[in-house]
């Protein structure tokens, strides 16, 4: 996880390398760590500007072609968002409170990986709308690559007390106490509520979740 504060093991938890890379495998069979579970639960209220998953950060390749080719350093990827935000930002100055808006240009600023600026408008759009769960799940995932892993818990307990079967919030509440905290029982057990709640998720999908609820419970037995 970016600047290696998000994975780091708790205290007096020792990781070895193969309960690493096997983490890391796992989580390349559901395609994205820290994101959406399946796309179709985003309202439509949401603008598609919006970064909305670890899945959505990874892939900067406009950025990239912009730049020759060559990966943009964070700092120039400030710059981009910045760049794109402009008009957006003169739209708040008349609208403070435009929640679309501020949806916008969280989505900006998380997808240029610039964390605390993407956390501060999801923050705003929360004020106006409280019970946004996508947005309090995107502020999640800001929060938990930005290294406040208590945080991003916080705000996905959030979110299930408004949607107790949200399935991206639980997902995401799985991988974080996964990842983040390192607590392979409480992955387990977040999974499979959102096994238990959500019939409706695709046979791979469920298959995904069943695998990595299988490697967390073989990792707890070493």
């Amino acid at each position: 996880m970016e600047n290696g504060r998000a994975s780091r093991p708790g205290a007096g938890t020792v990781w070895h390398a193969k309960q690493v890379y096997a983490m890391a495998a796992i989580c390349l069979v559901v395609g994205l760590a820290i994101g959406y579970l399946f796309r179709g639960s985003q309202p439509p209220a949401v603008p598609p500007e919006t970064g909305a998953s670890l899945q959505a950060n990874a892939q900067p390749s406009a950025a990239a072609g912009a730049m020759g080719g060559r990966m943009p350093s964070l700092e120039e990827m400030r710059q981009m968002a910045d760049k794109k935000a402009a008009p957006l930002l003169e739209k708040l100055k008349s609208d403070p409170a435009n929640r679309d808006v501020l949806i916008q240009i969280g989505g900006i600023y998380q997808s240029a990986r610039q964390y605390t600026e993407a956390t501060g408008y999801y923050g705003k759009v929360l004020q106006v709308d409280p019970k946004n769960v996508a947005i309090r799940t995107e502020m999640a995932s800001c929060l938990y690559r930005n290294g406040d892993v208590d945080g991003a818990i916080g705000q996905l307990q959030q979110a299930l007390q408004y949607d107790p079967k949200n399935a991206n919030s639980l997902y995401n509440l799985g991988m974080i106490k996964w990842l983040g905290k390192q607590d392979s029982q409480g992955a387990e057990a977040v999974w499979q509520l959102l096994l238990n709640s959500n019939p409706q998720l695709s046979p791979e999908r469920k298959a995904a979740v069943q695998k990595m609820m299988a490697e967390v419970r073989k990792q707890g037995r070493n």
